[in-house]
């Protein structure tokens, strides 16, 4: 059985399923039982990834959270040792420290991974680009950390979780990245 510390239901419900489907092999002609073992393999490597992921990301919001009442806002600014950030400073200091580099300016991270469109398709741990002055042009940038929320480095209260679907960020939107 598969079992990983996070979700671990889904993993062992999974796991159980996998361990059945293969012993259910030994009834099946060679060739059917060749392809539902390359199934099963696909299936594994295919809930190893999304675990993977999952975990990722988890990891990339506590480090996100960690920092709140820690870093101090100030633009065009990155003095991680003293944690004097902007905002995208303060996106590439939370994914360094997860393994993942990223350039400085919210315009060069907004190049990065896969562009997401919709904020319904977003995934825990993406980045999210907003405008907070020319309607359009990204000058803003944090991390998605799910339910419509996402944390951010700001120059009106350091770092904090703002919701994505109502008040001040709401029309602001104009893309996420999935690194």
């Amino acid at each position: 059985m598969i079992f990983v510390k996070k979700n671990r239901l889904t993993h062992s419900v999974l796991g159980l399923s996998l361990s059945m489907l293969v012993a259910g092999t030994a009834l099946l002609s060679p060739q059917a039982a060749s392809a539902a073992t390359s199934t099963t393999n696909g299936a594994v490597a295919a809930a190893t990834a999304t675990a993977t992921s999952t975990s990722r990301a988890d990891s990339i919001v506590r480090t996100a959270k960690s920092y709140i009442g820690d870093v101090t806002y100030r633009y065009g600014t990155r003095n991680t040792s003293r944690l004097i950030l902007d905002c995208s400073a303060y996106t590439q200091l939370v994914f360094s420290k997860n393994g993942i580099k990223l350039p400085w300016g919210s315009k060069a991270q907004a190049k990065l991974g896969t562009r997401v469109s919709k904020k319904t398709s977003l995934s825990k741990g993406d980045l999210v680009m907003f405008s907070t002055s020319t309607p359009g042009r990204i000058n803003h940038v944090g991390i998605y950390i799910g339910n419509g929320q996402f944390i951010s480095n700001t120059a009106s209260s350091g770092v904090v979780i703002r919701s994505m679907t109502s008040g001040y960020w709401k029309d602001r939107f104009i893309m996420g990245r999935h690194l």
